[in-house]
């Protein structure tokens, strides 16, 4: 690590404790204030966590990624994403560690330096776990009506996996 890189957490605290001391504001109150809106918010959530992962476990286990990505093969062709890559873009929008297994498996079969590994490292770095972060944020906000957000954010992912394979393919292809 570099000196500067070490240097800029101390940096940033030191500088918010000057902040906080020029406003005269109670840090400590402050703090524990912060950690109990923290609190109350892990709270609200912890429902849409308790229903998400068993969902995606048993997604993961019952085969139909695989079924999917059988029946999306001939689509994401046309879309000029590599068919290796389809179980990433099924996963990807619901969790992130189930992608990054995917990401990994798929680095491990076709290598790192492979056009189809390279693909699964950009589509993982520059997509989000979009279904996820609405649970959530939805939960935490008590919205039931989310009214256009998933269907823009599932299109936002689909745009990044075409514009990752596409840069992947022109930089490496």
């Amino acid at each position: 690590m570099s000196f500067i890189s070490q240097m800029i957490g101390p940096l940033i605290a030191s500088l918010l404790c000057i902040a906080a001391l020029r406003q005269d504001t109670d840090i400590y109150s402050a703090l524990t204030e912060g950690a109990k809106k923290g609190l109350h918010v892990l709270w609200d959530i912890l429902p849409a966590l308790l229903a998400l992962f068993p969902a995606i476990y048993l997604f993961r286990a019952s085969g139909l990624p695989e079924l999917l990505e059988g029946l999306l093969a001939p689509i994401l062709a046309f879309l000029g994403i590599p068919g290796e890559t389809s179980l990433l873009v099924l996963l990807r929008p619901i969790s992130g560690s189930a992608s990054l297994a995917a990401a990994a498996e798929i680095i491990q079969q076709h290598g790192p330096d492979s056009l189809v590994g390279r693909t699964a490292a950009v589509m993982s770095g520059a997509s989000e776990t979009s279904l996820y972060v609405a649970a959530l944020y939805f939960s935490a906000a008590g919205l039931k009506d989310s009214r256009w957000a998933i269907p823009a954010a599932l299109c936002a992912d689909l745009a990044c996996f075409v514009a990752s394979s596409w840069i992947c393919r022109v930089l490496w292809g």
